[in-house]
C-alpha cells in the first residue's frame, strides 16, 4: 500500500482525499496546512499530493526535492514563475501538475484537442466555466486547461489569442481568438463548457462535476501512478494513456 501524504488537508479537498485514499485501499499517512510540520509529512509519505495554496508551492517542491517524493499539484491560480518552479523541481522528482485531476475532464481535453485540430479557424472558440461563490481565482484553472487543449490542436499560443472579460464596446471578435466566461454562484463543483461555434451550426463539448469526490479520486489515481515515474514533468493525459 502506498502512503500517501495531502498538503492543504483542511481545505475543501481535505476530507474526500482521505475518502478516496482509503476507498483506493492505500495509507493516509497525513495532512499539513499552513504552520504544519511539512518535512515530517513528507519524510513519511511515499508520495504527496497538494491542493493547498500557490504561495505555499515554492516550499512544498523544496520539500519533496529535498526527500526525493514524487507530488501531485492540484493547486489552481498558478502564474508563470509557479510553472518554473515546477520544471525546475521536475529535475530532480516527479511532478504532474494540471488544472483538474477529474478523469472526465482529462478526456474532454483530448476531445477538444481532436476537434479544434480538425475544424478551421472559422470556428470560434469559446469557453464557459462556473464554480462555486467561494472560488478566487478566474478563469479556472479547468478552463485554462481547456483552452490550453484548444490552442494545442490550432497550434496557436493561448496567451496571445485569448480574451476575456468583454464589457462594453469591444469590437468585433478576432478570428482565431479563445474566449473566456466565468460565471460564479452557489455551490457548483465545477461546470465547463467548450462552444465551437461555425456558421450556422456549433458543437459544445462540456463536463459537468457533481461531486468533489471526482477530483480526489482522479488525484489519487495519479498519485499511484506517479509512483513509478523517473523524474520528470506529467500531465493527466499520461495517466489515462492519452
Amino acid at each position: 500500500m502506498a502512503k500517501i501524504g495531502i498538503i492543504g488537508s483542511k481545505g475543501r479537498m481535505g476530507n474526500a482525499l482521505v475518502s478516496a485514499i482509503e476507498e483506493a485501499g492505500q495509507t493516509v499517512a497525513g495532512g499539513v496546512d499552513k504552520g504544519d510540520d511539512l518535512g515530517a509529512l513528507v519524510a513519511a509519505s511515499d508520495v504527496l499530493v497538494d491542493f493547498s495554496s500557490p504561495h505555499a508551492m515554492e516550499a512544498n517542491l523544496a520539500a519533496c526535492v529535498a526527500a526525493q517524493k514524487p507530488i501531485v499539484i492540484g493547486t489552481t491560480g498558478l502564474e508563470e514563475r509557479h510553472h518554473w518552479l515546477i520544471d525546475d523541481a521536475a529535475q530532480d522528482i516527479a511532478v504532474l501538475q494540471t488544472g483538474n485531476t477529474s478523469l472526465g475532464v482529462t478526456m474532454l481535453a483530448a476531445l477538444v484537442k481532436e476537434a479544434t485540430s480538425r475544424l478551421g479557424s472559422d470556428w470560434d472558440i469559446e469557453i464557459v466555466e462556473m464554480h462555486h461563490r467561494m472560488k478566487v481565482d478566474a478563469p479556472s484553472g479547468t478552463a485554462m486547461m481547456l483552452g490550453e487543449a484548444a490552442a494545442a490542436g490550432r497550434h496557436i499560443d493561448l496567451a496571445s489569442s485569448s480574451e476575456r472579460g468583454r464589457d462594453g464596446i469591444t469590437g468585433a471578435r478576432k478570428e482565431g481568438a479563445i474566449g473566456f466566461a466565468s460565471l460564479r454562484g452557489g455551490s457548483v463543483a465545477g461546470d465547463h463548457s467548450v462552444i465551437l461555434a461555425g456558421n450556422e451550426e456549433s458543437i459544445t463539448l462540456s463536463h459537468r462535476a457533481e461531486n468533489r469526490a471526482i477530483f480526489a479520486r482522479g488525484a489519487i489515481k495519479a498519485a499511484l501512478w506517479l509512483q513509478g515515474q523517473k523524474a520528470g514533468r506529467y500531465t493527466m493525459p499520461e495517466v489515462l494513456g492519452l
